[in-house]
C-alpha cells in the first residue's frame, strides 16, 4: 500500500493557523496519511520583497504551526534543486515510489496555474485538490485554467476514492474559511521573523538540517 500524501508548498512568510486548518481538513477529506509542508526557497512568480525572511525562519514558523499533528515540514525543494512545481513533483514521484501523491492548492494558487511552468503536465501527474471557499464557485469557473481542467473535475463527495482517478483530475474541497492570512500577520508584527532562529533544525522528510 502506498502512503498517501498531500503537498501544500508555499513561502509561509509566516506560516499560520490558516495554512494548519485546511491541510487538516484536507486531510480528513482525502483519506491522508500526512501532509508535506513544503517551504519554497522561492516563488518565480513572486519577486523576493524585502519582507520576505530567510528560509530557516520561514521554516521555523512552519514548524511551530504544525506541532503535534501528522503534517511534516521540508525543504525539500531546495536539495532538489527545483524552483519549479513540475521540476519537483517529476523527482518526488521518482524518489518516493512508495507514496501516492496529492497536489494541494488554495482558490488563489489556481487563478495564476495558468501562468506556471508546464502547468497542464503538473495536472498529468498528480491529482489536484483545490481549497475553495463555499461562495467562490462563480470565481472558480472565470479561472482562465478552467477552460481545460473544467472536464477533469471530479465530484467533492467522491474525494476519499481519489486514489482510484487518472490524473488529469481535479477536485473542489470547501472548508468554512479561516480568516489568518500571512500578510495581516506580518502588517501586525513586521519583525516577526526575529523570533525565529532556525537553529537546530533538521528537515522532517529529509533529515538534512536547516540553516
Amino acid at each position: 500500500m502506498k502512503k498517501l500524501t498531500g503537498l501544500l508548498g508555499g513561502s509561509f512568510n509566516p506560516a499560520h493557523q490558516g495554512h494548519r486548518h485546511i491541510s487538516l481538513l484536507a486531510k480528513k477529506a482525502l483519506g491522508l496519511d500526512e501532509i508535506w509542508w513544503m517551504v519554497s526557497p522561492g516563488n518565480p512568480l513572486k519577486s523576493q520583497a524585502k519582507d520576505m525572511a530567510s528560509l530557516s525562519q520561514r521554516f521555523a514558523s512552519a514548524r511551530r504551526m504544525t506541532r503535534y499533528s501528522p503534517i511534516k515540514v521540508t525543504a525539500i525543494e531546495r536539495d532538489l534543486h527545483c524552483r519549479f512545481t513540475v521540476d519537483t513533483l517529476r523527482r518526488l514521484i521518482r524518489r518516493y515510489p512508495n507514496r501516492r501523491f496529492v497536489w494541494l492548492m488554495g482558490m488563489d494558487n489556481l487563478k495564476q496555474f495558468q501562468q506556471w511552468k508546464n502547468w497542464q503536465q503538473i495536472a498529468r501527474m498528480v491529482v489536484i485538490a483545490v481549497i475553495a471557499r463555499p461562495s467562490y464557485d462563480n470565481k472558480v469557473h472565470a479561472v482562465r485554467a478552467m477552460s481545460w481542467l473544467r472536464r477533469f473535475v471530479r465530484p467533492a463527495s467522491r474525494s476519499l476514492y481519489w486514489t482510484d482517478w487518472r490524473p488529469p483530475a481535479l477536485v473542489l474541497l470547501r472548508f468554512r474559511p479561516d480568516p489568518s492570512s500571512a500578510t495581516v500577520t506580518r502588517a501586525r508584527q513586521p519583525d516577526w521573523h526575529k523570533t525565529y532562529s532556525g537553529r537546530g533544525l533538521r528537515d522532517a522528510v529529509t533529515w538534512r538540517p536547516i540553516s
